[in-house]
C-alpha cells in the first residue's frame, strides 16, 4: 500500500450511550468543531440513534457508522440488524470486532470474518478491530496475534475491497482496566520493515514521555474515557 495515498480517518465509537434526543444535541455541538477537518469524520452510534444521526449530519462533512451487523441477510437472530438494513438506510460504515464485543458477548475471528464479508458484500465500510487480551499481552505475543486475527478476517476479501476496510488497534486488555492505549504502544505493533513512526518529523520510539506529552500531535483523546472513545485508527 502507497502510504502516501493513506487518508486518515477519525472515528468516534459511542458504544450505549446518548439517546436520540441527546444525540441530536451532540451532533449540533460536534459540526462546527469538524466543518474544516483535513481527515474523514466517523460517528460510529446505537442503532436507535442511527435516523437521527443520519439527519443531522447532511450536508456536512460527517459520515454515518453502526456499531456492529450480523452475518445474515435476514433470519430468526432476535436483537440483531442485517447489513442489508443499514445500508439501506443510509449507513455508510459499520464496526466489527471490537473488543468488547470479543470480550463479552462471545466475538470469535470466524464470526468477525462473516460479518466483515456481509457488511462488504452489502457496499458498507468495515472498520475492522483487532487486539489482544492481556495475558497475550504479557506473553509478548501480540502482533501474532493481531496478524492471525486479520488474516482469519479478511479470507477472501479481495485487494478492490480492502479499499473498503479500516483496520482499528482496539485490545481487549483495555476494557475496565484503567490503562491506556498511547502512540508509542500503536508503533510498537508495526513490523520492523514499516520504519519509523514519526511525529513532527521525529522517530516516535525515541521520544520521551514529556516531549510526547508537548508534541502538538499527541492525541490524548486516545485515552479510554468512561463515555464515547475515539479509536486508533492503523490502515
Amino acid at each position: 500500500m502507497n502510504k502516501a495515498l493513506r487518508k486518515a480517518v477519525i472515528a468516534g465509537n459511542w458504544k450505549m450511550n446518548k439517546t436520540p434526543s441527546e444525540a441530536k444535541a451532540l451532533i449540533t455541538e460536534l459540526k462546527p468543531l469538524v466543518a474544516n477537518a483535513d481527515c474523514d469524520v466517523v460517528i460510529c452510534v446505537p442503532y436507535v440513534d442511527l435516523q437521527v444521526a443520519l439527519e443531522e449530519t447532511a450536508g456536512s462533512n460527517i459520515h454515518v457508522g453502526a456499531e456492529n451487523c450480523h452475518w445474515a441477510e435476514s433470519g430468526a437472530f432476535t436483537g440483531e440488524v442485517a447489513a442489508p438494513m443499514l445500508k439501506e438506510m443510509g449507513v455508510e460504515y459499520v464496526v466489527i470486532g471490537h473488543s468488547e464485543r470479543r470480550q463479552y458477548f462471545g466475538e470469535t475471528d470466524d464470526t468477525v470474518r462473516d460479518r466483515t464479508r456481509a457488511a462488504l458484500d452489502n457496499g458498507l465500510k468495515v472498520i475492522l478491530c483487532v487486539g489482544e487480551t492481556l495475558e497475550q499481552r504479557e506473553k509478548n505475543i501480540t502482533f501474532e496475534t493481531i496478524a492471525i486475527q486479520t488474516k482469519i478476517a479478511l479470507t477472501g476479501v479481495s485487494e478492490a475491497e480492502l479499499d473498503n476496510v479500516i483496520i482499528a488497534y482496539e485490545p481487549v486488555w483495555a476494557i475496565g482496566t484503567g490503562k491506556t492505549t498511547l502512540l508509542r504502544t500503536m508503533a510498537g505493533l508495526l513490523p520492523p520493515q514499516e520504519g519509523a513512526v514519526r511525529l513532527e518529523g521525529r522517530d516516535l520510539g525515541k521520544m520521551t514521555e514529556r516531549e510526547l506529552a508537548r508534541s502538538r500531535a499527541y492525541l490524548p483523546q486516545l485515552r479510554e474515557t468512561p463515555d464515547i472513545t475515539v479509536g486508533a485508527l492503523v490502515a
